[in-house]
């Protein structure tokens, strides 16, 4: 009699701990699902921002080119002893000039940020971190 409260025992130690660790792959295989949702999702609203964006630049790169030709040929008529390829240099170093200085501002505001969801990640690190070395 002895022995089968023992056996009983150990089958429910043996029970608990396997449901214990069947709960943490299912904890795991879920914040895995989660962090994957997360990443399709913040794709989604990154590529449908970056499309609207893309158009805007476009259409805002030929406006400006047309204005810039513009500002050449008045620069040209105010002042008419300079010569059209001086007018062109004039107005393209500043281009140059103010696009770089805005290229430079972009990349620092880029980096400030990290697109990737750090909570779900983090979550999923310690998870695995705790499958694979348990306390």
């Amino acid at each position: 009699m002895a022995t089968d409260v023992k056996s009983s025992h150990d089958h429910s130690v043996t029970e608990l701990v396997t449901g214990i660790i069947n709960d943490a792959q299912q904890l795991f295989k879920q914040q895995f699902e989660l962090l994957k949702h997360e990443v399709r999702e913040d794709f989604r609203k990154t590529r449908d921002a970056g499309m609207t964006l893309a158009l805007g630049a476009g259409l805002a790169l030929v406006g400006g080119l047309l204005l810039v030709q513009m500002l050449v040929y008045l620069t040209q008529w105010l002042l008419p002893d300079l010569p059209l390829w001086a007018c062109y240099g004039i107005w393209g170093a500043g281009m140059a000039i103010a696009g770089g200085a805005l290229m430079y501002a972009g990349k620092a505001r880029f980096d400030t940020f990290n697109p990737l969801p750090d909570e779900t990640a983090q979550a999923a690190k310690e998870n695995v971190q705790w499958i694979a070395h348990p306390k």
